[in-house]
């Protein structure tokens, strides 16, 4: 078993034991869930609401914005868990699926360099 697979489900694990010492799998629907992941992934999009690539770019070397989009980051990671916990999804497997997907959609032949979408190549 790969070790990133190993620490999601260590992760996993104690995420559903800090959820479950708190009695909070009665609010975890899978509708709940997904609106969480959504308002979290909001919240890192407002790091660079009002600001050009540039300010974006440069932030990313501050102790603030490093702090701020890493919780974030978390939180989205978190919700991303129990929302696959909840619908019996495999992770790994599903990325792992996707990537070979993308694979055959974006051929580097045709999409090296460029970002139009697999139906424009």
């Amino acid at each position: 078993m790969p070790q990133y697979q190993t620490d999601l489900e260590n992760l996993t694990g104690k995420l559903l034991a800090f959820r479950d010492a708190r009695d909070w799998k009665q609010f975890h629907s899978l509708k709940n869930l997904i609106l969480s992941l959504n308002l979290e992934a909001s919240e890192l999009l407002e790091l660079t609401q009002w600001k050009t690539d540039e300010e974006v770019e440069r932030a990313i070397g501050s102790e603030e914005f490093s702090q701020k989009a890493g919780e974030e980051c978390a939180d989205i990671l978190l919700y991303l868990l129990l929302i696959a916990e909840r619908a019996g999804l495999d992770l790994i497997a599903a990325a792992d699926a996707k990537i070979n997907k993308n694979a055959q959609k974006y051929p580097v032949e045709k999409s090296k360099g460029n970002a139009r979408k697999y139906t424009e190549l």
